[in-house]
């Protein structure tokens, strides 16, 4: 049962928190963007070079825990029937199309979260469950996750999801850049350590455009000269490499600018005039009614 100690306790503790959200507010105002460390890294995947073995898919399950099969059962090629999205038990998935000119087979793509350099849906997480690591990675902690979900409708690639079959604990899921296990240990993505035809190149991003504007301007007739996430949504850690328009690979057109920016000035003036507050010491009066707890009796001292 709740006392009127109790009850002040809480609105203390939310009063606090809201101070720390209007500090953050103003600091991400005065901000263009997460702060990025010059040497962060990311991934050139090449669609060029990749067979569609879907190694990459068994590995990434198997590094991160997620529901999967022996590596063999993965060389069902049935699940091309159809356009694939990643999914809270898949965080990457390849997808299947029509072969280049002058080939016979098959071309594939790899879809997985492209980790922005000014992450749309780390803007719009409102408790900071989701963050851009300086190094490159876009990292989620389930502890702060209220389950809003606003990160989902932010992404401008659709890649977060989310356990709506628990109950429980759900969790966002997205693809990490394995920065829990391996980067921290400095080692590579484990999607890139076991693909076959080496068709992804882990480094630092400025390193990885070089690499890639060598490859077009060495072999023009194999590429599309555009590369794609060097500036879309304000630039990616992962970036792609193919030999037809990206539009046809069902990936967005998207500009220069990063969403961000856009849900920033939102939160911003949401928050102006201490709006935000004003939500929060609401959001106690629903809870402390819904509860029962107006009662006179309820406040007396007597009753802690």
């Amino acid at each position: 049962m709740t006392s009127r100690r109790d009850f002040f306790k809480i609105s203390g503790i939310l009063a606090g928190t809201t101070a720390a959200s209007m500090t953050g507010v103003k600091s991400a105002k005065a901000s263009s963007g997460p702060h990025l460390d010059a040497d962060r890294v990311g991934v050139l995947c090449d669609f060029t070079q990749c067979l569609g073995c879907r190694r990459c898919e068994w590995a990434c399950a198997d590094n991160n825990d997620l529901p999967h099969g022996t590596q063999e059962s993965y060389d069902d090629t049935s699940v091309f029937s159809e356009m694939r999205r990643p999914d809270e038990e898949s965080f990457t998935v390849i997808n299947q199309y029509e072969p280049s000119v002058g080939s016979d087979k098959p071309f594939h793509t790899k879809v997985n979260c492209l980790h922005c350099e000014h992450p749309a849906c780390v803007s719009a997480c409102i408790v900071g469950a989701l963050e851009k690591n300086p190094h490159g990675p876009v990292t989620y902690d389930a502890w702060k996750c209220i389950g809003c979900r606003y990160c989902m409708i932010a992404c401008p690639f659709q890649i977060p999801a989310y356990e709506y079959g628990d109950a429980l604990t759900p969790r966002v899921m997205k693809c990490s850049l394995c920065a829990e296990k391996t980067l921290a240990e400095g080692g590579v993505p484990a999607c890139v350590k076991i693909c076959p035809q080496e068709a992804m190149v882990f480094g630092r991003r400025d390193e990885l455009l070089k690499v890639a504007r060598d490859r077009i301007a060495t072999h023009p007739g194999r590429y599309n000269s555009h590369i794609y996430g060097e500036h879309e949504a304000g630039g990616t850690s992962w970036l792609y490499l193919a030999d037809r328009p990206f539009t046809e690979l069902d990936l967005p057109e998207l500009g220069t600018v990063s969403p961000a920016v856009a849900t920033e000035a939102i939160q911003h003036g949401i928050f102006r005039g201490f709006s935000g507050p004003i939500m929060l010491f609401g959001l106690i009066s629903v809870i402390m009614k819904s509860a029962g707890k107006y009662g006179e009796a309820e406040w007396e001292d007597s009753n802690e």
